[in-house]
């Protein structure tokens, strides 16, 4: 395990846009007003077809730490495209010198502090490989913690990561049905890093939940992703069963069991390692034996 190399504090960022142009400019002026800007921002429009590569490109005219990326795929829905984007953004920063690595979603907003507060609790723990703030949600007219916040679970929102522990864990990895976010800290943990979600650091997360159609779909792609990430059944199944209390009631976490257990009764094959399965699910029946033992029924996510 390494620290930061040559001392450098330095920061760049990364981001995939599709689409973005309701969310992107709020994004993009919360990166300008930070109080420590980063070193550079590669910004990767994934095939958007909306106004989001006038607005990106109309912000880097201005700022030359902005760089803007089109990448063209063909139309459709791919959940790998997010971090095939990233990947090309990445490739442009070959031959740079930073410490760390973020990135961060195109539909956020964050304080003016946001990067340099997170990067100086990075600097004070060098073991820490992944962190990030917490993600905030417009409920009633107000920003509210998300319910399922936790400081164990970093979301990929807007954090950075260690540069050591980035190239220690390939970067972020492409899969079918998403969850790049937890495979990227699980492999960290796997590697000997710690990972750390700051609960008093906002991420404002624009974007408004979409229609109860929408909800189920992704509580069903969410299953998925959880069967190929080699979830623990016993864990998905109480998991599954706590969020059926969810809006809306009982759907969306029968909908979320139906996703995981349609490609475990087919035995689809996942694209992770048999080390991986073995270790996620060593942590995840951890949890459930903390759980059990503080009488507590509903397992952590």
């Amino acid at each position: 395990m390494a620290t930061v190399p040559n001392g450098d504090t330095s920061y760049v960022l990364l981001s995939a846009a599709h689409n973005e142009e309701a969310n992107i400019g709020r994004t993009l002026e919360t990166v300008v007003r930070q109080n420590a800007q980063p070193k550079r921002w590669i910004i990767a429009s994934d095939n958007s077809s909306d106004r989001t590569d006038e607005i990106i490109g109309e912000f880097a005219s201005r700022h030359n730490f902005i760089e803007f990326v089109q990448v063209k795929r063909p139309a459709g829905r791919n959940f790998a495209a997010k971090v095939l984007a990233l990947r090309e953004g990445y490739k442009r920063l070959h031959g740079s010198e930073y410490g760390f690595i973020g990135n961060l979603d195109a539909d956020v907003v964050l304080e003016p502090s946001y990067f340099q507060d997170l990067r100086q609790r990075m600097m004070e723990a060098p073991s820490l490989g992944i962190s990030s703030g917490a993600i905030y949600e417009e409920e009633n007219g107000q920003f509210q913690p998300r319910a399922h916040n936790r400081v164990y679970s970093v979301p990929h929102a807007a954090q950075l990561v260690r540069r050591a522990c980035y190239e220690d864990i390939g970067g972020y990895a492409i899969l079918k049905f998403g969850g790049e976010d937890t495979h990227a800290t699980t492999s960290a943990r796997m590697k000997g890093w710690e990972v750390k979600s700051f609960q008093d650091l906002k991420i404002y997360h624009q974007r408004h939940t979409g229609n109860t159609a929408g909800q189920l779909r992704g509580a069903f792609r969410q299953g998925q992703m959880e069967y190929h990430l080699g979830y623990d059944f016993v864990f998905e199944m109480l998991k599954c069963m706590g969020r059926m209390k969810e809006q809306p009631f009982f759907v969306a976490g029968f909908m979320r069991m139906v996703g995981f257990l349609w490609p475990y009764i087919k035995m689809d094959d996942r694209t992770v390692s048999d080390e991986f399965v073995a270790f996620i699910r060593r942590e995840q029946r951890n949890r459930l034996s903390s759980v059990f033992a503080s009488h507590r029924m509903e397992p952590r996510a």
